[in-house]
């Protein structure tokens, strides 16, 4: 799989499947979450509601079609809530595997990928996108292209530079 990065907006990405950094009640929140939501229209709460009526665990993935987004797909990952505890990694490598795997089930060739976790659920950013990066080159998959889209240039920098390993 080939896996790059831009800085940019998740919403305005041309792929097959967008990564969706959601909470447990899958009913829209703040940042990736609130950015997706706005971007794709009040469709994509509505198959929420109706395809998660108990939302998701955390780690765990599913999808919903992309509704006025350009990606035909939204992949929906629960990641871990760092500062309210859960600093299990192994939940936050499994939001990637999952997703990965949801990707596969739907036939996207290509997905575009948060940081999840990294933003108001405080996952620390190195370890973030450490198992961002890992993750997404160890897991087998069908998925032909992943990027992840990096909020800021700090964060685009950091990102290019594990890359670069």
């Amino acid at each position: 799989m080939d896996l790059s990065v831009v800085e940019g907006d998740i919403t305005e990405q041309r792929v097959d499947a967008v990564v969706n950094a959601a909470n447990r009640r899958m009913r829209g929140g703040s940042g990736v979450d609130g950015a997706i939501h706005a971007a794709a229209g009040p469709g994509l709460l509505e198959e929420c509601v109706q395809r998660f009526p108990h939302g998701l665990p955390t780690g765990q993935a599913g999808w919903t079609t992309g509704h006025r987004l350009a990606a035909r797909w939204v992949i929906h990952v629960v990641g871990p809530n760092h500062n309210a505890g859960e600093t299990d990694r192994g939940l936050l490598v499994s939001c990637y595997r999952n997703a990965l795997a949801v990707a596969d089930e739907v036939g996207a060739g290509s997905v575009a990928f948060p940081l999840v976790s990294a933003g108001v659920y405080g996952w620390p950013r190195q370890d973030a996108i450490a198992a961002a990066v890992d993750t997404l080159r160890e897991t087998p998959t069908s998925v032909e292209s992943a990027v992840l889209v990096a909020f800021g240039h700090r964060a685009y920098d950091e990102i290019a530079g594990y890359l670069g390993r």
